[in-house]
């Protein structure tokens, strides 16, 4: 059996598990409290059911519920679970002094983020910049895998096909949407130079470097972002950027090989 069909079967043995997962994952991305109506349409559950997953989270502490209004939201449980997966992610606790010494180096928010859950790119790590104006990053933080550079970059090593990808591309948010064939071409430059850049298109006056992280099977899972003032980084500060991140992405490669060895 393949793999994929091992996952899958895998879920149907625990359909109550996945059922909660893709609950508090849903309750993760809403600004505002839900009621279970929508959670369970969203989510194609049967009211009853979904009821009762979510009165089994909100008794752990996972899921929180207004009496007043009936609705739930993700709960503060689910922090000591989120704190704990950060300090126990060798990569994180790795990568965290490069990241501070890229910030400070080039005045830059150097974030490392991880693949999470279907189609999510979540914060493991990160260094704000020392300047008095900055994008506003947190640990934790989710962002849409195709989006920005590190979108282009997944997209180059994903194999994923045209159609999927123009699938997806439909469904992303930029300040300044580029065309689907000047993306596709701008896939093609990341996947030769490895490393990709936005341009403000994802953030107006934003620019945005990333190299990838493969895994042991050379699937990209993570990657290393820098984020910038625009009108502060020149096609030289991007290269040196680029750069930086690659080596710093090395270094933590043959940590990780030393370590294993």
């Amino acid at each position: 059996m393949r793999d994929e069909d091992t996952r899958q079967a895998s879920k149907r043995q625990v359909p109550a598990v996945t059922r909660a997962i893709a609950i508090l994952r849903f309750l993760a991305r809403s600004n505002e409290p839900v009621g279970v109506n929508p959670i369970a349409r969203e989510l194609d559950l049967v009211p009853s059911t979904c009821l009762h997953i979510l009165r089994v989270l909100q008794d752990e502490g996972l899921v929180e519920f207004d009496l007043r209004t009936r609705r739930y939201s993700i709960g503060v449980g689910i922090l000591p679970l989120a704190r704990s997966a950060l300090q126990k992610n060798t990569f994180s606790v790795m990568i965290q002094p490069r990241l501070s010494e890229l910030s400070a180096r080039f005045s830059v928010t150097a974030i490392a983020t991880q693949l999470s859950e279907p189609g999510q790119m979540v914060v493991v790590a990160l260094s704000q910049s020392p300047l008095p104006f900055r994008l506003q990053v947190d640990l934790g933080s989710r962002f849409p895998l195709l989006i920005s550079a590190t979108g282009r970059l997944f997209a180059a090593f994903s194999g994923m096909s045209k159609e999927a990808l123009q699938r997806e591309f439909s469904k992303l948010v930029w300040d300044h949407p580029p065309s689907f064939s000047d993306w596709l071409n701008e896939i093609d430059v990341a996947r030769t130079r490895g490393f990709a850049v936005d341009h403000g298109t994802y953030i107006s006056g934003v620019t945005v470097v990333a190299v990838p992280v493969f895994n042991t099977r050379k699937q990209m899972i993570r990657s290393l972002v820098a984020i910038g003032i625009t009108e502060r980084l020149d096609e030289g500060d991007i290269l040196r950027l680029a750069g930086a991140l690659t080596d710093a992405r090395n270094d933590i490669e043959n940590m990780q090989i030393t370590a294993g060895s």
